[in-house]
């Protein structure tokens, strides 16, 4: 995984707060991350949320799509397991 600390804060328009677990690989051109957020100020105040990114060379979120192909799925899997909060909020996602 990427050396990106946890918690490390986030802005976006309609709330900020903090990245509290992450699952990301670095893949060489990009890397992928999938994130647990939690909104501390605005009108998502006191929510979890899940954010899906890809990260540039120079540690910044890219603005595009995040592609993940199927060879990244097994080690963004291991990374999961350091973020238990997440997983089981992605378990929610695909299991119903």
């Amino acid at each position: 995984m990427p050396a990106r600390r946890v918690p490390r804060a986030f802005n976006l328009p309609w709330g900020s707060g903090q990245v509290m677990e992450e699952a990301a690989i670095d893949e060489g051109l990009h890397s992928p991350s999938i994130q647990l957020l939690h909104y501390e100020l605005g009108e998502k105040q006191g929510q979890y949320a899940i954010r899906f990114a890809a990260y540039d060379d120079d540690d910044r979120i890219e603005q595009r799509p995040l592609i993940v192909n199927e060879r990244e799925l097994a080690r963004l899997r291991s990374e999961l397991e350091l973020a238990p909060r997440l997983k089981a909020l992605l378990k929610r996602l695909v299991e119903g």
